[in-house]
């Protein structure tokens, strides 16, 4: 296993040489969505971890907020300590917000944490149980608009339609405001009401590539910012997702900088945002069907992987077929993929062999270099 482990590793390390080579010169990159700590799923992130490697990535700043803590009860109270001596002992680097519960005191504790340091407020609606069309937000909204911080907000997975009821809060109170994971719990709603308005951003932390050019085929370029999600957004993927769809959808020099650092050092400044130009992504895109059929089968593979359960259907192998094609034209974009392919393979097949404590780590391996796949698959034709 540890040999497979450190092929992993070199391969993903290659992948880093490789973002490095796309990023724009001396571009500032501040992600909009860390996590630091222990989530009740048995996700964690520690701080030296995360400097690490954001140094490694060139990320100099980042918003940071606790996970979904074990001891979160009452009101996030201790892990937002936590957060608050995070980001000290960061010396800059992080951001802190203070996450929330609705149930439990929330602007008492909001307040607290803000007179103490945070710059922002995190809700999860999904994690939290509430939505958006709870009365207990309205004060958290008229707190953020009055203290003059951002509110970020999960706008991925597991929610119903979030939208109409999102744009009555920011209506009466027009706080900043970052809805996560691109908003794809209620995307076209969303760009419906936020598009072109000042002071509304999406960030970049999802899996998919296509959805985050839906993103701008939707919003301005400046109301995207890059967002990791770390620890389940992991680099290379993170950064290299983010520079192939904004290429794609045709940012300029500017814009990209502007998505992958200045945007949100302007939040977190308190500054005026940029002017917002008009969305730029692509209505379609075409690609070879080789990469076509390379992205359904990883998309099939994920969740099984997710789940830690075996490929009993062989998606991951009829993938690897896929890449066997000789006459698409990509012959060197299907070796890259492939070789993902073959080291990921070969992760998943030990992963039932693997101690307890190793297999976390086994499985998110894997899934970085699927996601890598996955990422070079819709982006590299395109």
């Amino acid at each position: 296993m540890e040999d497979v482990l450190a092929r992993s590793q070199s391969l993903l390390e290659s992948f880093e040489a490789v973002v490095r080579a796309e990023l724009p010169q001396d571009v500032e990159i501040f992600d909009a969505h860390v996590h630091l700590g222990t989530d009740i799923d048995g996700m964690t992130a520690d701080l030296d971890g995360l400097l690490r490697i954001q140094e490694r990535a060139g990320i100099s700043r980042s918003f940071m907020f606790c996970l979904d803590e074990p001891d979160r009860h009452p009101g996030f109270r201790a892990p937002n300590d936590r957060t608050l001596d995070f980001a000290s002992r960061s010396h800059g680097a992080l951001v802190p917000f203070v996450r929330l519960d609705l149930g439990e005191s929330p602007i008492e504790e909001a307040s607290r944490c803000l007179d103490l340091g945070a710059r922002g407020i995190k809700l999860h609606p999904r994690a939290q149980k509430f939505l958006l069309d709870d009365d207990r937000l309205a004060p958290v909204f008229e707190l953020a608009a009055a203290r003059k911080v951002p509110i970020l907000i999960h706008g991925g997975r597991g929610l119903p339609p979030i939208a109409d009821a999102l744009a009555r809060l920011m209506d009466a109170y027009e706080p900043q405001l970052i809805v996560a994971h691109a908003g794809i719990a209620d995307l076209a709603a969303l760009a419906r009401h936020f598009s072109g308005r000042p002071g509304v951003f999406f960030d970049t932390s999802v899996w998919s590539a296509l959805d985050i050019l839906d993103l701008y085929r939707l919003v301005a370029p400046e109301q995207v910012l890059y967002a990791s999600d770390y620890p389940y957004g992991q680099q290379p993927a993170s950064l290299l997702i983010a520079l192939r769809t904004a290429r794609l959808a045709g940012l300029d020099d500017a814009q990209l900088r502007a998505m992958l650092g200045s945007s949100a050092t302007r939040i977190a400044s308190t500054e005026e945002a940029l002017p917002l130009s008009s969305p730029r992504g692509p209505a379609e895109i075409s690609t070879p069907i080789t990469f076509a059929r390379i992205h359904q089968y990883l998309s099939m593979a994920t969740p099984l992987l997710w789940m830690r359960q075996a490929d009993t259907i062989g998606v991951l192998g009829l993938a690897l077929n896929a890449c066997d094609e000789r006459s698409n034209g990509h012959r060197e974009a299907t070796d890259r993929i492939r070789e993902l392919l073959l080291v990921a393979r070969d992760l998943w097949r030990v992963l039932p062999e693997a101690e307890d404590a190793d297999k976390a780590r086994t499985a998110r391996t894997a899934f970085r270099l699927l996601h890598l796949a996955n990422v070079l698959a819709v982006t590299s034709a395109a």
